[in-house]
């Protein structure tokens, strides 16, 4: 993966996500977020299924999803991005994710995908990154 392997923290790997390779894993990271914080804004856990448009989505935007993984080859975490708006001035504009495994959470993880995708972004042609952070979590779902 080129210069995103060298800033993962040792002995993890920053490299590029497949569906056939990552597609279960990732899965299981969004779901635990889904059902545990407001970072996604879905109300209920995805199906498997749903991993198949996602990566597509990714791959026909030219989006990368970058996953950080251990000595064993487990995914740990993801980072992703994708188009902000559909609009003419944001086609510099991104909005990205960082979901990290809530047991390997705290360890540098996230910043390392952080600073993965932030240094694909630029190699894109990317200006801004955009975060949609929410607060709180309705209860009246």
């Amino acid at each position: 993966m080129g210069p995103h392997a060298m800033i993962a923290p040792a002995p993890h790997t920053i490299i590029q996500c497949t569906h056939e390779r990552h597609a279960k894993a990732i899965l299981a990271i969004l779901n635990e977020a889904i059902v545990s914080s407001t970072a996604l804004y879905d109300y209920q856990p995805r199906t498997l299924e749903s991993m198949d448009s996602w990566f597509r989505t990714k791959q026909v935007g030219k989006f990368p999803v970058l996953g950080i993984e251990g000595e064993d080859g487990k995914l740990l975490g993801f980072g992703t991005y994708g188009a902000f708006r559909a609009l003419p001035a944001y086609k510099y504009t991104a909005e990205h994710s960082v979901y990290v495994h809530k047991a390997h959470r705290g360890q540098g993880l996230g910043l390392a995908l952080m600073r993965a995708i932030l240094s694909k972004a630029k190699d894109d042609g990317l200006h801004s990154m955009i975060a949609v952070i929410d607060s709180s979590r309705s209860e009246e779902r």
